[in-house]
């Protein structure tokens, strides 16, 4: 009887062992164990890569006016580490990517990405008195007009600031050629600067209502 029970107890802390308890923040440093198991994730390359993946991003849905605020991305070091170990799909070894991950400080990428509306669209008037000749009053939108928009990180009273920032035009091309949609931001920052826990994100467009929504860095790994 005394067997049984122990068999019992034994099954018992096996499953509670084998139950995967969400941490309590992002993780930083990456230990070795960590480094490999991106890597190993990454060169899976199937359905559940992206599925992970997915839980780094937020979904916004349209405002009445102004351009959308589509989505906002925040990669944690070790969903970097699995993207570099996705694109590496050939001839990558473990070991080569726990080289390459040591040869640079780790950091966290934001990526806010805008797509064109109704109301904010592709086109815009032409300024008055332009000597270019159209048969309408629009032109195209200046590839830049990212520019026009803000974008600000905030730990409760404190502004997170980026070591990089950089924004490109979003196409889409077909056989008549390319037709801007939207734009995407990026925004790096050293993982140690970043809370472990809830960052806010307020994205000002030059048109229409601003958004600010809060990341639970603490629910993503």
């Amino acid at each position: 009887m005394a067997s049984t029970w122990l068999r019992s107890l034994a099954s018992l802390l096996t499953a509670l062992l084998a139950i995967s308890f969400p941490s309590a923040a992002f993780d930083t440093p990456l230990s070795d164990t960590a480094v490999r198991e991106a890597y190993f994730l990454g060169q899976r390359g199937d359905e559940a890569v992206a599925r992970f993946l997915e839980k780094y991003t937020l979904y916004l849905t349209p405002p009445k006016s102004g351009p959308h605020i589509a989505s906002i991305t925040m990669f944690t070091p070790f969903a970097l580490a699995v993207l570099e170990s996705r694109e590496h799909s050939v001839g990558y070894s473990a070991q080569q990517a726990a080289l390459d991950h040591a040869k640079h400080a780790e950091t966290i990428k934001a990526i806010v990405e805008i797509l064109f509306t109704d109301t904010y669209g592709a086109y815009i008037p032409r300024p008055a008195g332009s000597r270019q000749d159209a048969t309408t009053g629009l032109m195209p939108r200046p590839y830049d007009f990212w520019k026009d928009f803000r974008v600000t990180f905030f730990y409760k009273d404190d502004t997170l600031k980026p070591i990089s920032s950089s924004g490109q035009p979003k196409l889409t091309c077909g056989d008549s050629g390319c037709t801007l949609v939207g734009a995407t931001l990026q925004f790096e920052f050293l993982a140690e600067d970043v809370p472990s826990d809830s960052i806010t994100i307020q994205v000002i467009p030059p048109e229409g209502e601003q958004v600010v929504l809060d990341f639970d860095l603490a629910s993503v790994r």
